[in-house]
């Protein structure tokens, strides 16, 4: 049996024991939910970047090479004279070509120019002059950067929009308050390249504007997140 003077020591003790709160749960124990949300926005495809190329076999790599640099120069000295299409030299292959028993044959040489512009209508007239001696491999429309950021933010601000609706909807549910845990955001929106296969040597002299219709391309953000419901 304790005695009655050490249970009087101890009462401060037990007092203060009782006396305190009961610890809040931690915000780990909070129920969290993982939510994700999309929206997209149109941009104009207003820039056209297009790839010709000049191609061309020969018995010599030396010939060939004065062939196909030739092409190049005169392809380069017709795009000059367009000063809103941006002009830059893209890649140059040259490779033998095997006959019967592993001899080499002939040499295959290809070089290639990028064009770039906003312009369209400037474009399309050059490609149709230099596919009389130059083949067109590429023509891609997308969004000029300015207007590709324009949408990005835009199809951010829907998304960001509908990820707090999503939440919002979800708490109200479950009778509770919610504060966002963390975000994470994505965008996409790729157009997609049409090749255009037109050898050089089947490209007529008095060939006519390339056709270009521009489009649009559809920016995608994506959102995700997580949020925490509070007592």
């Amino acid at each position: 049996m304790i005695p009655f003077r050490h249970l009087l020591r101890s009462m401060p003790l037990l007092t203060l024991l009782l006396a305190t709160p009961a610890p809040a749960a931690s915000p780990d124990s909070r129920t969290t939910i993982d939510l994700a949300a999309e929206a997209s926005r149109p941009a104009t495809n207003d820039l056209a970047r297009a790839t010709v190329f000049a191609e061309a076999t020969g018995v010599t790599p030396s010939d060939l090479s004065r062939r196909i640099n030739g092409l190049i120069s005169d392809g380069l000295r017709t795009a000059r004279s367009y000063s809103s299409i941006k002009t830059q030299s893209g890649a140059t292959h040259s490779y033998p070509v095997y006959g019967k028993g592993g001899k080499i044959e002939n040499w295959r040489m290809r070089s290639e120019l990028t064009l770039e512009s906003s312009d369209t209508g400037a474009l399309s007239e050059l490609l149709g002059k230099l596919q009389a001696s130059m083949g067109v491999a590429s023509l891609a429309m997308l969004p000029a950067p300015e207007t590709r950021r324009k949408a990005e933010s835009e199809a951010m601000l829907d998304a960001l929009a509908a990820f707090r609706a999503r939440a919002k909807i979800i708490a109200e549910a479950l009778g509770k308050a919610y504060r966002i845990r963390h975000l994470s955001i994505n965008s996409s929106g790729r157009p997609p390249v049409v090749p255009i296969m037109r050898a050089a040597a089947l490209a007529s002299a008095d060939a006519a504007p390339m056709p270009i219709e521009g489009g649009d391309t559809q920016i995608s953000a994506n959102i995700s997140g997580q949020i925490e419901l509070l007592e």
